[in-house]
């Protein structure tokens, strides 16, 4: 109980907790879509083999992911360096060793992997029908089928929360949301 204490009072100092949720949802929306676009491609290719599907979806999933934590944890902790820094100028003393450094070393982690985790566990649920259906797992709908159905709840799941956050209409952020996918459904099929 200590430690999640001392990473809100940690994320207050360095106002990271906005930026994990925002990165969160950012990312997450990038993985869906991604997952989307590839399913979709997969589903009007006419290819039935799963293999090949998953290695494509698990491929981008994992740069998805890896892409995620090393740009947040890279660009977080230039952002936290250079905000202790002017914190150290401007109170004219070393702060190293101080609440405020622990929170600079420790939130770019935390955020990273809030950016990082979004997309790839989004993709795994998304592309789970695929593999139930490799291990031959009835289902009730075709696997990409259902892929696609999960791809767009989680688009309305984002759409939804970030409605919630806002304070405005969950379910008209959501349906905003899904309208963003639909576009890019459309854009799919006329390319």
């Amino acid at each position: 109980m200590a430690l999640l204490k001392r990473l809100r009072y940690w994320s207050y100092l360095a106002g990271s907790g906005d930026i994990a949720r925002r990165y969160f949802v950012v990312n997450g929306f990038d993985g869906a879509l991604t997952m989307l676009g590839l399913i979709t491609g997969f589903h009007f290719s006419g290819t039935e083999d799963l293999k090949l599907m998953l290695s494509g979806c698990v491929g981008a999933a994992v740069a998805l992911g890896i892409s995620g934590i090393s740009s947040a944890y890279l660009s977080e902790s230039a952002e936290q360096r250079r905000a202790l820094t002017e914190l150290e100028e401007a109170m004219v003393s070393d702060l190293s060793n101080s609440e405020h450094a622990n929170a600079a070393k420790t939130l770019p982690v935390l955020v990273a992997m809030a950016n990082g985790l979004a997309p790839m566990l989004l993709s795994i649920l998304i592309i789970s029908p695929l593999w139930l259906a490799q291990a031959g797992v009835p289902l009730p709908l075709q696997p990409l089928l259902l892929s696609i159905l999960l791809a767009l709840g989680s688009i309305f799941f984002l759409g939804a929360f970030l409605g919630s956050v806002g304070g405005t209409s969950w379910l008209v952020s959501g349906v905003k949301t899904l309208l963003i996918a639909g576009i890019t459904l459309g854009l799919i099929l006329l390319i």
